[in-house]
């Protein structure tokens, strides 16, 4: 799995203390609107091109919102293949999103991913 220099993992995660690998770690809510704001993909943190593939339960693929952040094709098929990865994940590929920060109101405090131009989900 191709990471930024000097992590032991993918970028937008951390290990969640106490664990033993192969735990994939939580997400980390800097880096996961760090990875919107700047277009860059969630496990190397390099610039993201097209198409952006996002990876998430049966229930955010049919709500169109995931926490996951946006990563490259080959990334997302590495970190399917991470031991540590949610066995539940699907993966969509799309062509652009939205990033959408809570609302107060809302249970789920977590910002969503919301593709808008899919182009391939499965």
């Amino acid at each position: 799995m191709r990471t930024p220099l000097g992590m032991d993992g993918p970028f937008a995660w951390e290990p969640e203390p106490g664990s033993a690998p192969p735990a994939l770690g939580v997400l980390v809510g800097r880096r996961v609107t760090q990875c919107a704001l700047s277009r860059i993909c969630g496990v190397c943190a390099d610039p993201l091109g097209r198409p952006v593939v996002f990876v998430g339960t049966a229930d955010e693929v049919g709500r169109n919102a995931f926490h996951v952040p946006p990563l490259h094709e080959d990334c997302a098929r590495d970190l399917l293949a991470h031991p540590g990865a949610d066995p539940r994940w699907q993966v969509v590929a799309t062509a652009g999103f939205e990033f959408v920060r809570p609302a107060r109101e809302d249970v789920d405090r977590r910002p969503t991913f919301q593709p808008n131009s899919l182009l391939s989900a499965g």
